[in-house]
């Protein structure tokens, strides 16, 4: 019986050449249609120009991200399109302007992750010390978006970027939301029965506080600034450890001891991203709001129910002290729908008749529906 020639090895040698060189051949048309992207970029970039518009529109990544991946045909992954495309986005950016971004350091924290996710791999991240200090240089013109987290499933609210924006006349442009798998990391070799402290930001750490509990008992919990910091604490002691991102242990060459330990399966994080542009309507928003009541009775009552009366989803709320006069409270409001949409519109117009003070935080794109 005559060798089927699928399976003559000098056959299987021949088609695998010819597949490299289609393969090249493909690689080569990408390229080309890579940089006939870019030149209509540079047409894009000279039109915004002088027509005095943001360089930058978040929902219009995202809707060409959404067109793409629905009319996907296969086999490339559906799944991966926005990542690949989100690089080529960050790349022909640079053509008009390369985007600079303040975002919670320093380098490894999930913030910087979220920076890379938003932004790609081609804007230029500056870490900062704290929340404040990445809305101080976006006010101060230093960068042109900041990016904060604002919110953990296991957690809940961020405060101290709630805070802020108390006092800030920025936009929230875009949010970001992230799904965070925490990582054990230590040095190379390390054993559980080895460790004695953990490091980490409290937040983090309360994500994982079980997984510690049952496979840590005895070791000390140290409150480090960030999960990178924790990274480089845990670098320099031999019996430590960190709970962080892969991406600390690669930048502090330390070893991954265990994955996924968060408490929750959907440990999510939502990231706001910080401008002076108010988005444009996308069909697919939300609004956040910062509410200070009267003091009346049943005043809150009130406010939420005009929501209610126009057919409006409230996703989120939240109150935090004023800090300006003791005992009073400024809530913060998530509502489905833009500004610009004429029940949101509508309900805005009778809360301030009903409020000391409404500011409109801004109106943008959901992320992937999942956010607060």
């Amino acid at each position: 019986m005559a060798k089927d020639a699928k399976e003559d090895p000098e056959a299987l040698k021949a088609r695998l050449a010819e597949l490299r060189v289609e393969i090249d051949a493909a690689d080569d048309e990408i390229l080309k249609l890579l940089n006939r992207r870019a030149g209509f970029v540079g047409e894009v970039a000279d039109l915004k120009t002088a027509l005095a518009v943001p360089f930058y529109v978040p929902s219009r990544e995202r809707q060409i991200g959404e067109r793409l991946a629905a009319g996907n045909p296969g086999p490339f992954p559906t799944g991966s399109i926005r990542a690949v495309f989100q690089e080529i986005f960050s790349a022909c950016l640079t053509l008009e302007k390369r985007v600079r971004v303040a975002y919670l350091g320093p380098e490894g924290t999930f913030s910087d992750i979220a920076v890379k996710y938003q932004f790609g791999l081609s804007a230029r991240a500056t870490p900062m010390g704290t929340i404040a200090a990445v809305f101080e240089e976006v006010e101060r013109g230093n960068v042109d978006f900041g990016v904060v987290p604002v919110e953990n499933t296991t957690e809940g609210m961020i405060n101290p970027t709630l805070d802020c924006f108390i006092d800030s006349d920025l936009k929230v442009s875009a949010e970001i939301a992230m799904e965070i798998n925490m990582c054990l990391i230590g040095r190379a070799g390390s054993s559980l029965a080895q460790i004695e402290r953990v490091y980490s930001l409290p937040v983090a750490l309360a994500q994982v506080r079980h997984f510690l509990a049952a496979n840590l008992p005895r070791a000390v919990l140290v409150e480090a600034r960030s999960t990178a910091d924790a990274a480089r604490m845990a670098h320099d002691d031999p019996q430590g450890a960190a709970v962080g991102s892969e991406l600390a242990a690669k930048l502090n060459d330390l070893e991954v001891l265990r994955r996924k330990i968060e408490d929750l399966p959907h440990n999510m994080t939502r990231f706001l991203v910080l401008g002076h542009e108010q988005a444009a309507p996308t069909g697919h928003d939300k609004t956040s709001l910062l509410l200070v009541t009267r003091d009346e009775a049943g005043i809150l009552y009130r406010v939420l129910g005009t929501f209610a009366e126009r057919g409006l989803n409230m996703t989120k709320i939240e109150s935090r002290p004023s800090r300006r006069r003791p005992w009073e409270y400024v809530f913060f409001v998530d509502i489905d729908g833009h500004e610009r949409d004429a029940p949101v519109a509508a309900a805005l117009a009778d809360v301030r008749k009903v409020s000391e003070s409404v500011k409109v935080l801004g109106s943008y794109p959901r992320a992937d529906g999942r956010g607060g």
